[in-house]
């Protein structure tokens, strides 16, 4: 268990209502998912523990999830409703950033939260509440903090209920977490699909020991560490397109390791050394930086880490001080790596392996000293895994075949060995050695200020560098995935807003997305356009008022039959307007509304924000990123600041007499 001591509460007892973590939200765990998003959210909070105190006055239910038993790990879901008058804007800014201005302001907002110890410690630093947590907290922190305010959660999504959702942060290990970074995202993808989001953005700046993940994975594998889940390009900052973007990461994918022998001056020898090392462990040709790249990262998710770095700085597998011969280490290797393939892959104890192999070495303190020395190591194509057995406090030996890791070439695939060749020691290499050279080659390979930056060929190394990095905000298409509702009662509706314009003719705006509407066979159109104007009313600010009036190419009557006239999963749109409201309001029923009033025209082509820093000109009022008017972020803003353009009319101005 963590430090937070997380114990039941009066109406939640100690492991009752515990649900498991991995299978939350998956193939109808832990109720059936059968409707729109919001109808989901509403189904998965029927059966959530109502909790007080904690974001007072907006409600909140949480969920008691088990990621594992041995050792016992407990973590708590948090899902907050922030309804529109709670708010302190009723536009959502991160739709603004991704370039969903124009989507309608919903009346609500879901955060689903997996708190962190610190952020639970804020919140709860005062006795009374509900959620049954025992914290242990400072007193200088402010013992009313919003839990949805707060920063450094584990992780924090917030969604829209008409589908539309951002994932605001994740925070794994490396801040303290008790869950790393790929089961959050596993976690938040379940959710996601679950619950049938439509789409939902993320802003990636997630780092790891001081590299841009976006960088290094783009490198490697062509998309972003988000890729993994599908998600993609979504906009790019400082004017990046998505073209431009695709042809950066294929410019640095594709660069010939080759030209660092002769362009990089000084560090010429470190760079080569580094490559060198790798080029020996895979066995193949490698021939461009993303297959070096790809090849360093397949490796570092092979090998486990170490907790003794210092002992573990890699080298030859012989040690001169070794009392044994390398002919006799070469040979007691060979016998163990051969017992290990014939237990295929099988984890065997420690006592297995040194018996099988005792059949032809006799020397029982040679065996143990290949055992010891083997262990999470490279032989050949293979990695020795050693581990203890968390039941039964033995070690135990497997062997993995690593090969798949390398990339591959026609012409150039060649294995360091075969089962039939004969198995030498290779170049070992460890965790802790490999994150040093992967962090050493990022520097000075990729980033901006290196050695290459005004080196010829390769001077568009930091270019394209630069332009992977401005793309921060990418989007997934969970509708593209999400399975259909097959139920033969179903209609997908949308509307559009009509309105009178002052020559008398008929203005229409707005289509909002299709919602599905289950329906029974006897339903009448009279029937349907009041359970449209119900559903619409409850999912959106602005149309509260909104009232159906008939159906866009289709002449009904009420009392017609649904299912007579339209066949079951046809989308159709029904035209309305907002009862008792002047057309004016329309404007402000967009996400965008109260970011349109402030102008965005960038020399490097931005004309909307996209939530970079920016300054705004204090004559003109046109906001330009402060990157772009060589204002460095470390910098404060000016006080006063002029335009390029204000500036030169000022000059032209005349002089005073």
């Amino acid at each position: 268990m963590s430090e937070l001591d997380y114990i039941g509460c009066k109406k939640r007892k100690r492991g009752e209502g515990v649900l498991k973590f991995k299978g939350f939200c998956e193939q109808g765990y832990p109720v059936e998912f059968n409707g729109s998003f919001q109808e989901n959210v509403r189904a998965l909070l029927e059966i959530g523990q109502m909790e007080t105190g904690l974001c007072d006055p907006m409600p909140i239910w949480s969920f008691q999830l088990e990621v594992h038993r041995h050792p016992l790990l407990h973590v708590f879901l948090f899902v907050v409703e922030e309804p529109i008058e709670l708010s302190l804007t009723r536009g959502c800014k991160h739709c603004q950033y991704i370039g969903w201005g124009d989507h309608l302001i919903c009346n609500k907002k879901y955060h689903f939260l997996l708190p962190s110890k610190d952020t639970v410690s804020a919140c709860l630093s005062y006795e009374g509440s509900s959620a049954g947590i025992n914290v242990t907290a400072s007193n200088s922190i402010a013992s009313k903090s919003n839990l949805i305010d707060l920063q450094g959660h584990t992780m924090h999504g917030v969604f829209h209920p008409n589908g539309f959702g951002h994932l605001l942060c994740i925070n794994g290990e490396e801040t303290g977490s008790d869950l790393a970074g790929f089961q959050i995202m596993d976690f938040w993808d379940r959710l996601c699909t679950g619950l049938r989001a439509r789409e939902v953005s993320l802003r990636d700046l997630s780092q790891k020991q001081g590299m841009d993940l976006r960088l290094l994975h783009s490198m490697a594998y062509g998309k972003p560490w988000f890729g993994q889940w599908g998600y993609k390009f979504g906009r790019g900052s400082f004017g990046v397109t998505e073209p431009m973007y695709r042809s950066a990461i294929e410019a640095l994918q594709n660069t010939p390791l080759g030209l660092f022998a002769h362009h990089l001056g000084n560090e010429t020898n470190e760079i080569l050394t580094i490559l060198s090392r790798y080029q020996m462990l895979s066995g193949h040709i490698l021939v461009t930086l993303g297959d070096m790249f790809h090849f360093m990262l397949e490796l570092k998710s092979k090998l486990p880490k170490e907790s003794n770095t210092e002992s573990s700085h890699p080298g030859m597998l012989v040690d001169t001080s070794c009392r044994w011969s390398a002919k006799r280490i070469e040979m007691a290797i060979r016998v163990i790596i051969e017992a290990l393939q014939r237990a295929e892959f099988r984890w065997i104890s420690r006592q297995e392996v040194r018996d099988a192999a005792r059949a032809y070495i006799g020397d029982t303190g040679l065996l143990d000293f290949v055992l010891k020395s083997l262990g999470n190591h490279i032989v050949g194509k293979y990695l020795v895994r050693r581990c203890l057995n968390p039941v039964t406090k033995v070690l135990e030996y497997c062997l993995e075949d690593i090969s798949h890791a390398f990339p591959r070439r026609d012409g150039y695939s060649r294995l360091i060995s075969t089962p039939d060749s004969k198995l030498k020691p290779r170049y070992k290499i460890t965790w802790a050695q490999l994150m040093k050279d992967l962090l050493r080659l990022y520097k000075l390979i990729l980033k901006e200020n290196n050695a290459m930056s005004s080196t010829g060929i390769l001077a568009s190394i930091p270019i394209a560098s630069r332009i992977i990095l401005d793309t921060k905000l990418f989007i997934k298409d969970y509708s593209e995935e999400s399975t259909s509702i097959l139920d033969k009662s179903v209609l997908h509706c949308s509307i559009v807003l009509t309105s009178n314009t002052d020559r008398g003719s008929t203005n229409k705006v707005m289509i909002t997305p299709y919602e599905f509407f289950m329906l029974r066979n006897t339903t009448t159109f009279d029937e349907l356009k009041l359970e449209v104007e119900r559903k619409f009313r409850d999912l959106y600010w602005g149309m509260r008022n909104f009232v159906a009036e008939s159906l866009a190419n289709l002449d009904a009557k009420g009392s017609d039959l649904v299912f007579k006239l339209i066949k079951a999963g046809t989308k159709i749109v029904f035209e309305g307007k907002i009862s008792g409201e002047s057309a004016d309001i329309c404007g402000m029923m967009f996400e965008s509304f109260e970011s349109n009033a402030l102008v965005v025209d960038c020399i490097c082509g931005t004309k909307i924000d996209d939530g970079e820093r920016m300054v705004s000109c204090d004559i003109c009022e046109v906001r330009q990123h402060t990157r772009c008017v060589h204002v460095s972020n470390i910098e404060e803003i000016p006080t006063i600041f002029l335009c390029n353009s204000c500036e030169q009319d000022i000059l032209h101005f005349p002089s005073l007499p």
